[in-house]
């Protein structure tokens, strides 16, 4: 028979928000298992992009100084362009004082995250791949990287395992995202102009759009979304033909000669299919004494558009860190509540709080912006209305100013969905 290994916390997937998980609970003295499938760290399709507030997550979540200036280069400001010629920048609060929106150098930043969870005493285990899962239990079946198959047993599990969540799938609450299939592809050129500031573009296309990002060590990140319409094309073309069209049709201006264009290629082109995920609920209890709970793109994901992927990331791993230590008091926790039937019900009844508060804080912080994502993609769907809007938005500073300000997540979201805000943003 197979030996059963236990542990009190065991996170699936050690990206960014399932590290900084890790590295909170090893922190507080939790045992903290984190398995993760790549057996070391390689490019994949994700954000770079993000405001300040993300970068503030990060120091909250334990990256020094040094560490955050070395993975981060400032981007004064995002210029949205549409096809028909309308141009505006969101600064996202910089040019009224606040920190500039940065591109993240994935690279370093990611590693960082898990060295931080392992300084902290998290076992980090790459190369782990979970094939199963029986959240009534806690128990997965754990496939190391030579092919042998061990059970471990968990008190909590935590899934920050991507867009197609396998525990999502497990816990039933894994739900297509409610728009069109659309595609993501990413990857990085050489920038022979090196590390200058200077903004990011966002190109709106016919049924997609464009995004590239300066980031750390002389390189841009140029993110792709594109729509059903363009599947006939990619499986005729390929991916390479097509992205390099794209770019290629990207028009130069005189304060970004585009010369990232004449770069080579630093990785390979990752994609994302289909590019969004929900879920009906966030967390929960399957057993007496087990929970699980959902964090980053697992917990649910939109689009890239508005760039607060890393942002929520943090968020949802230090409202999980909170719940978990709140619900389970440590690894003395089940014998205490051995005791006597009392003490195991009060036991279970404190842990199914704990998670149901985290999956109403996570609703109640998020779904206001899920709407606002929702408006957007609604307005990039139809392009003359998101010509229309763009439009006001570069004629109008103030509403070009909240706007940049909610999308970077530096100020509520219920901001742009004000009434006074929608009649300032359409009135002709």
């Amino acid at each position: 028979m197979t030996a059963v290994e236990r542990v009190e916390v065991a996170i699936v997937g050690g990206g960014p928000s399932g590290s900084a998980l890790a590295a909170r609970l090893a922190a507080a003295g939790r045992d903290v298992v984190v398995l993760e499938r790549a057996p070391q760290w390689r490019w994949r399709a994700g954000g770079v992009f993000a405001s300040s507030a993300a970068v503030d997550a990060l120091r909250l979540a334990g990256l020094d100084e040094a560490l955050l200036r070395s993975v981060t280069q400032p981007v004064p400001a995002m210029r949205v362009e549409t096809p028909a010629g309308a141009s505006f920048r969101l600064t996202y609060g910089a040019d009224r004082g606040g920190s500039p929106a940065v591109g993240f150098d994935r690279s370093r930043l990611d590693p960082a995250l898990v060295e931080l969870a392992r300084s902290r005493g998290a076992d980090i285990r790459l190369g782990a791949t979970v094939i199963g899962a029986d959240l009534a239990s806690g128990g997965l079946a754990v496939r190391s990287p030579d092919g042998e198959t061990t059970t471990l047993e968990a008190t909590v599990v935590v899934g920050a395992d991507g867009l197609r969540s396998p525990i999502a799938r497990a816990a039933g609450v894994a739900r297509p995202v409610r728009l069109a299939p659309r595609i993501g592809l990413t990857y990085h050129l050489e920038d022979v102009a090196g590390d200058a500031p200077r903004d990011a573009r966002m190109r709106i296309l016919p049924d997609g759009y464009v995004g590239v990002a300066p980031v750390p060590g002389g390189r841009v990140n140029v993110g792709i979304v594109l729509g059903r319409s363009w599947l006939p094309g990619l499986a005729r073309d390929g991916v390479e033909a097509v992205t390099r069209s794209i770019v290629d049709a990207i028009p130069a201006t005189a304060d970004d000669p585009a010369v990232w264009r004449r770069g080579r290629r630093c990785d390979s082109v990752e994609g994302a299919w289909p590019l969004g995920h929900r879920v009906t609920r966030r967390a929960g209890m399957e057993g007496p004494g087990t929970g699980w709970l959902l964090v980053g793109d697992a917990a649910g994901f939109l689009d890239p558009f508005t760039g607060e992927g890393l942002h929520r990331a943090m968020v949802s791993a230090e409202l999980a860190a909170r719940a978990i230590l709140a619900g389970w008091s440590g690894r003395h926790d089940r014998q205490r509540h051995d005791r006597g039937h009392r003490d195991r019900r009060n036991g279970v009844g404190r842990r199914a709080d704990a998670l149901a508060a985290y999956d109403r804080t996570m609703r109640r912080r998020f779904v206001t912006k899920d709407a606002v994502s929702w408006l957007v993609q609604a307005f990039l769907a139809r392009p003359a209305w998101f010509e229309y809007a763009a439009r006001r938005i570069a004629a109008r500073p103030a509403v070009r100013a909240t706007m940049g300000l909610v999308m970077g997540d530096l100020v509520p979201a219920r901001w742009a969905l004000d009434p006074r805000y929608l009649a300032a943003l359409l009135a002709p």
